[in-house]
This record gives structure tokens, sequence and C-alpha cells, in this order.
């Protein structure tokens, strides 16, 4: 390249510059927009909503209305969420909470509501109360049945191709989905619980690709992908529960006397002063409480974090269109890399789940037995 086209070239990248420097001037002159900001962004793509939101902003957002079903006063009230216009008006009475402990959640306005429009102008008042019994379809329970309806539909068909093709070499779906059962029955379940694998393992490999399959569609973006439901607390708490139910109900007379006469503790920790024993009670309900916390804290912090490279585009962009589109290939890039991290994630903390919930079980089932499924999984 001659020293006269490079002039030229640097001096159109040049000229590039200060037309977008320019346009930025008369934009900010001219128009007053509304300031991004990444906080309410973020926590408005992390928590359950009313509605399934695919696009846009404001009132040029595509959204896919879900059914809100309330019990008010012993009658039954259902709607559909696009009543209520993105929160921005009342329907029948009833609206989007504005203030700090409703916010989130669908009120009852006592008085004049027809001139509601989803803020409170100066000096502008409104008596309202949280609808106690909401049990509406929100994005979450959405993504609920979905993902119970996908897993049917790959358990079955592939239950199906076994029974009427027993000694054909795996195909399809079934050559996807028996590598990993295999892994998770020899890796995870034989291993903690020995002979008693098989009365377990139908719900210890459901609770794996049940939280397996919910973390797979959070992080696509597109419906039906992009709810955080294993990112929602009250999810990994039921499945937490659920674990702790069947932990207690397998135990066995060893387990309890473990917790209340741990053997091999000097007599002092356990009388007059029951030191011992009230860790190990305590104990009983952290296994649990462990389980939800990791599984919501390590998905939801995913999330954000992947969020939070896409609002860098924004926020720097709101400073100068050229710094955006600067920082965007980088954000872009970090985003895909977030994204494989969290496909990694994804069946890590399945993974994990679905094994302190076999240890939990197998140390229930007592310690001589456990000790003889161990012993019969060696000689295998």
């Amino acid at each position: 390249m001659s020293y006269k086209g490079f002039e030229r070239k640097l001096a159109a990248f040049l000229c590039t510059l200060l037309m977008l420097f320019a346009c930025q001037n008369i934009s900010a002159e001219t128009e007053q927009t509304e300031a991004f900001d990444a906080g309410p962004f973020i926590i408005e793509h992390v928590i359950d909503s009313y509605g399934w939101h695919i696009c846009g902003d404001g009132d040029k957002s595509v959204t896919i209305p879900l059914p809100i079903i309330l019990f008010d006063e012993g009658r039954p009230v259902v709607f559909m969420s696009s009543k209520l216009h993105h929160g921005e008006a009342a329907y029948n009475g009833y609206a989007m909470g504005w203030e700090e402990d409703t916010k989130g959640h669908i009120v009852k306005l006592d008085g004049n509501y027809a001139d509601y429009t989803g803020h409170l102008d100066e000096g502008e008042t409104y008596e309202n109360h949280v609808c106690k019994w909401d049990i509406s379809i929100t994005k979450n329970v959405c993504a609920l049945i979905i993902s119970i309806i996908l897993i049917c539909c790959i358990f079955l068909s592939v239950a199906k191709r076994y029974r009427e093709h027993p000694d054909e070499v795996p195909s399809g779906l079934q050559a996807l989905i028996e590598p990993v059962v295999v892994f998770i029955q020899d890796e995870v379940i034989t291993p903690s619980l020995g002979k008693n694998s098989n009365k377990y393992a139908p719900y210890l490999l459901t609770l794996f690709f049940f939280i397996f399959l919910n973390n797979i569609m959070g992080i696509i973006p597109i419906f039906p992908g992009g709810a955080n439901l294993t990112g929602n607390i009250a999810v990994t708490g039921i499945l937490a529960l659920i674990t702790f139910f069947v932990t207690t109900f397998s135990s066995g007379k060893e387990y309890w006397v473990d917790i209340f006469n741990t053997p091999g503790v000097p007599w002092w920790l356990k009388f007059p002063l029951p030191i011992m024993p009230l860790v190990e009670t305590i104990g009983i309900f952290t296994k649990p409480f462990v389980l939800m916390v990791r599984l919501f804290a390590n998905i939801t912090a995913g999330h954000i974090i992947t969020l939070a490279f896409v609002s860098l585009i924004f926020i720097f962009g709101q400073m100068n269109p050229v710094i955006g589109w600067a920082v965007s290939p980088v954000s872009v890039f970090f985003y895909i890399f977030m994204g494989l991290m969290e496909l990694l994630v994804a069946f890590i903390q399945a993974f994990v789940f679905t094994l302190l919930s076999a240890m939990y079980i197998g140390m229930a089932i007592g310690e001589e037995e456990h000790e003889e499924s161990h012993e019969a999984v060696v000689e295998a």
C-alpha cells in the first residue's frame, strides 16, 4: 500500500469518527432518552414474571401473556396478564404492585382505579393489598410444565424403543440418553447405595435429568428457553425438601444412633451438655439447605454475569456510540465464553445435586448395610 493510499484511508476513518461524534452530540441535544439502568434490566431477566418476555422494551415489547389466577374473598379471578399492559394499567381493580413490599405481586386496588396508569403522580394514593391466594401460571410455572412434557416425551420414546428393539444397537435419543444413564448409575447411585441402587435409581435419575434439562433451557435465550427455573430458590428448595424427606423416611436405626450417640466421640461432648448430638441434629437440616443454596446461587450467578456483559454494550453506548461499538466484540466474546462455561456448570450442578442426594440417602440407610453395599460393588 502506498503512502498516499494509507493517508486517504486514515482521513476517511477520521471523518467517520467525527461524523459519529457529531451525530451523538446532535441526538443528545434534540432527543431526551431514558438512561439505561443495568440493575433492573438484569433483575427482570432473572426473577419470575407474569408474562414471558420475548423481545423489545416498553410499549414495543413482545410478550407471551400468561393466565393470572387469584382467589379473592373466596371467589376465583382469572384473566390474562396482557390486561395489565406490562404493569401500566389496572384491570377490574387489580394491578401490579408499585411499592417496595408489593413489587412483582398482584395487588387489589380499593377505590377509584379507572385512571390508574401504572405509577403514582405527586399527591396521588391508592389503597391496596397483596392478593394472598395467587396461583397464577407465571413464567417459571410455564417453564416447569414445558420441561415436564419434554422429559416425558424423551424418556417414554426411549423406553418404547427399548421394548420394541431390545437387541438393536442404540440410535437417536436412545444413543444420547443411555451413556448418561449408565454413567449416573455406575458412578453415583451404585457406589452410594449398593444393593439398594435400583430402589432409588428412578428418583435420582429423574432428579438429575430434571435439573440438567432446566439448566440447559435457562441458557437458551429464546422461547421456550430463557426461564431461570433452577435459579429460583423456591424450586431448588422443593427439590432439596424432597431429598430431605426421602433421606428421613429411608433412615435406619443406626442412622439415628449415630446422630444422638455418635461413636468414637468423648463422653464429655455428649453429657451433660449434648454438644455433638446438637451439632449432628443441626446437620440434618443444613444438608438440604446446602443443596438448595448451591444450585440456586450457581445458576443465578451465571445468568447475572452473562447479562452484565451484555449490559456493558449499552452502558458504554450511552457514553458514546463509538465506545459502545468498540466494547461490543469484547462483550460478545465473554458472553459466548460464559455461555460455554454455563453449559459445563449445567452438568456439574445436576451431577453434584444428584451425588449429594445419593450420599445422604446412603448414609441414612445404615452404616452396616452401607459397608456391605460398598463391598459388593468392589467385588463386582
